[in-house]
């Protein structure tokens, strides 16, 4: 597979969070991964203290021409996470438009923080132009009680006869009593992974996505809680999430959490 991504998020010194949390797995899946860290910070903003800096629009755009001007801007994807301000996503937008008139068929990833929540607020979204959305931590009741979240699904695409092809799924996943940072940006890398990979099928691409997280997450749950000890609550480095020990998980996940077709 010789797929490229250009990847523009934040990026932290220490830690998994952003790019970080991203390129990795991403790699590891066989994709190429070109990185513009929108921030670059010496550690995530859940430690007491952090320091570093923040890319402008305008450092955004010599960037940008600078793969340009090498003729080397060619991709498949591109995905996007945190940005601090509208004038960097205007441009985030401009350097989209761009690659899409190169490539047709290029993808955008969009990893944004909604505070809505339904499965109405997919519908919106795919009128707005997304052909597949996910919903990851919904405040929908769930059937099997209130320690699980619901993660919803939808994906639209056209038949060989021009008709279109809905299929929205659910998830329910478990609760964690914990707080950890990096993981909506490493649920975004594995979408788009496994979109690539079951690029008709919603419903196994979002069951190994959870699936990852499932593993990762446990993984550093366990290593946290040798670390600290018990009756003790773990610190912001302890609960770092263990990326490169889940490296097996990432590429070939156990499915330990299913969805449901609705």
């Amino acid at each position: 597979m010789d797929c490229r991504v250009l990847s523009v998020q934040s990026h932290v010194v220490r830690g998994y969070v952003g790019n970080k949390s991203a390129s990795f797995p991403l790699q590891v899946l066989g994709f190429e991964v070109d990185t513009i860290n929108s921030v670059q910070f010496s550690n995530h903003t859940g430690y007491e203290h952090w320091k570093g800096q923040v890319l402008t629009a305008d450092e955004l755009h010599v960037l940008y021409e600078g793969i340009k001007l090498n003729n080397v801007n060619q991709y498949d994807y591109v995905l996007t996470g945190y940005a601090r301000d509208d004038s960097f996503l205007a441009t985030v937008v401009d350097i989209v438009h761009e690659l899409k008139r190169a490539n047709p068929g290029l993808v955008y990833v969009c990893d944004p923080v909604l505070g809505d929540n339904g499965a109405m607020v997919m519908n919106l979204l795919h009128s707005m132009g997304p052909s597949t959305v996910v919903i990851t931590s919904s405040d929908l009741p769930s059937l099997m009680g209130d320690q699980f979240l619901v993660a919803l699904g939808s994906q639209k695409r056209a038949r060989a006869d021009g008709t279109i092809l809905t299929q929205q799924i659910r998830m329910d996943i478990p609760k964690v009593d914990a707080v950890f940072v990096g993981t909506g940006d490493l649920f975004a890398a594995m979408l788009l992974a496994w979109t690539h990979l079951h690029p008709n099928d919603l419903k196994t691409a979002c069951e190994k996505t959870a699936s990852v997280l499932h593993h990762v997450i446990k993984r550093t749950i366990t290593y946290a809680k040798e670390v600290v000890g018990p009756n003790r609550k773990p610190s912001p480095a302890q609960l770092e999430l263990r990326m490169v020990q889940s490296k097996a998980d990432i590429e070939d996940p156990a499915v330990v959490l299913n969805a449901v077709v609705l």
